[in-house]
């Protein structure tokens, strides 16, 4: 018996965890409107079965796509076949985030004009992973990790199938597993071992180890990016690289670690170091091609690079000081010779037939918002500058 397959749910009442979303979800359908949704969170928490089950209360035919082998051809077939019909089908796209820009845009008018409803699970947060036309005709819904409780009352259900006894830790060490699935398929071949009783021995014959803060736990989560952009920061390399394994093996996406290292290469490292910001993007275009477990030496290559540059988060300091600036003041006129449409614009001094540096005033108003510390290429940076306006460049 597949355990992941005969216990999937067929109705809210059988999904366990996600008490917030069964209740909108059931006022939707008691309501007859249902909105075309994104679906993100970990894997294992109940995405894909969540899917299935508002199609099957919602009276809906349930068509489901890997993103990653998404092939408009079929979703037009689909289509077709509805074209004629009041009654639209449930699209699922499992992995949506691996759609391309082209395969977002497509769906675009139909989801518009509503001949389908459309379903999206992705374990990216969909304000990075999506396009904002899909965002904006969708609503979002943030499935949480399924708690050791949750995994309890799924164990009590397959005790209540399948006759076994179970030692008190044993069943602490098995409600530690990431998810619902991960513990269905570790139940299932733990009652290969012994079909009547499961004990802490068999268990660990199956898996080692189990993190008892996993990608379960969002706290968790939470702390070991930290970690490890404290590390980075920090220069420590060997902790950057515990860290980042630590991520890596509770399952944490590879896309979402790459995120969190270009962010880092830009906002702590910057202009001392320009070749970091490259490696990085490099990094999470690599990651997103390749996938685990290559992915890893990727990530793994990058965060030596990150902990080991100059640091400098001169730029961050500069644009965030500009943007506060922006928020608390009142807007600045542009002067009049930067203006395209004013008379005064042929007052207006090209750069470069003045040696490529000329005094002339840019705003209206003397601000300074970046600051260099002179670290790395930002020395080198600040060198030009000064070099051009004493016209020696």
């Amino acid at each position: 018996m597949n355990l992941a397959l005969s216990f999937r749910p067929q109705n809210f009442s059988d999904i366990v965890g996600q008490g917030e979303l069964v209740g909108i979800f059931k006022k939707f359908i008691s309501m007859q409107k249902l909105p075309h949704s994104i679906f993100f969170g970990i894997a294992g928490c109940g995405k894909t079965s969540f899917a299935r089950v508002v199609a099957k209360e919602f009276g809906l035919d349930f068509y489901e796509f890997d993103g990653g082998n998404f092939k408009l051809e079929e979703l037009r077939k689909i289509l077709d076949h509805y074209k004629e019909s009041l009654y639209k089908p449930l699209i699922f796209i499992d992995e949506i985030h691996r759609l391309s820009k082209t395969q977002q845009e497509m769906l675009l008018i139909p989801m518009e004009n509503y001949r389908l409803i459309l379903i999206g699970a992705s374990t990216q947060n969909p304000y990075f992973a999506l396009s904002s036309g899909i965002r904006s005709r969708s609503m979002l819904f943030e499935f949480k990790a399924l708690k050791p409780q949750d995994l309890e009352i799924l164990l009590v259900r397959v005790q209540e199938k399948i006759n076994f006894s179970i030692d008190e830790d044993a069943k602490a060490f098995l409600l530690k597993s990431a998810d619902a699935r991960a513990m269905l398929n570790w139940l299932e071949f733990a009652l290969v071992l012994d079909p009547k009783h499961i004990d802490l021995v068999n268990l660990k014959k199956l898996r080692n180890s189990v993190n008892t803060q996993g990608v379960s736990s969002k706290d968790n989560h939470y702390l070991l990016i930290s970690a490890m952009i404290k590390s980075l920061r920090g220069s420590d390399v060997d902790g950057a690289l515990y860290y980042l394994a630590r991520l890596i093996d509770e399952g944490e996406s590879a896309d979402f670690i790459a995120r969190r290292l270009v962010i880092f290469a830009s906002e702590d490292i910057g202009n001392a170091d320009t070749k970091a910001l490259n490696l990085a993007l490099c990094t999470l275009e690599g990651v997103k091609n390749i996938g685990y477990p290559e992915a890893s030496i990727l990530l793994g290559q990058c965060a030596i690079y990150l902990a080991s540059a100059i640091k400098s988060n001169a730029s961050y300091k500069a644009i965030k000081e500009a943007l506060a600036y922006v928020k608390n003041n009142e807007a600045l006129d542009v002067p009049n010779h930067l203006n395209n449409h004013h008379q005064e614009r042929q007052n207006y001094l090209y750069p470069h037939d003045f040696g490529d540096w000329v005094e002339q005033k840019y705003l209206s108003k003397d601000l300074k918002f970046y600051h260099s510390k002179g670290l790395g290429e930002e020395a080198r940076l600040l060198e030009n500058l000064k070099k051009l306006k004493n016209h020696k460049a």
